[in-house]
């Protein structure tokens, strides 16, 4: 049983970590977040010091206000990932080291959330721009579905898998 009552406290603390670390970001106050989603300012308050935990409704309420999705907004982890909380659909898979030639291997976890396996074909995007500089890469089927079909003539095709 203390296991589970640890659990569920550390459980509060992410979420309440989670609340602020977005709150904050997003320069809203307490009240405005209260409005927005129909409860009190105490209550809000009392999510982001862990006191008490928001409701499941409660909850998807505020994953939509903050666009993150639900599960990171009451699991994510932001000391274990080493990284804050993110907008839902988008990730920061970690960093690769570029090998003499030019090769790259992409995180395990990249691959798997995106469906990419060895033999696909990917299109690697760039911006010289001092203030943006750097590269992009998309599966080719997406970046022609994206485009449309007139870019992929310039593309050699490979069929992915």
């Amino acid at each position: 049983m203390e296991k589970g009552v640890k659990s569920m406290n550390n459980q509060n603390n992410l979420v309440a970590v989670n609340l602020r670390y977005l709150r904050n970001k997003t320069k809203w106050s307490q009240e405005h977040i209260a409005e927005k989603i129909g409860v009190s300012r105490q209550a809000v308050a009392k999510w982001e010091n862990g006191e008490t935990m928001p409701d499941l409704i409660n909850c998807a309420s505020l994953a939509d206000l903050y666009e993150v999705s639900l599960n990171d907004l009451v699991r994510h982890d932001p000391e274990e990932a080493g990284m804050p909380i993110g907008p839902v659909n988008k990730y920061i898979f970690g960093v690769v080291t570029v090998g003499e030639r030019g090769q790259v291997v992409l995180p395990k976890k990249a691959r798997d959330t995106l469906g990419i396996k060895a033999g696909d074909t990917l299109v690697v995007l760039g911006d010289t721009s001092p203030a943006t500089e750097g590269l992009a890469m998309l599966k080719n089927s997406t970046f022609t579905r994206v485009t449309g079909e007139a870019v992929d003539k310039l593309i050699p095709h490979r069929e992915e898998h």
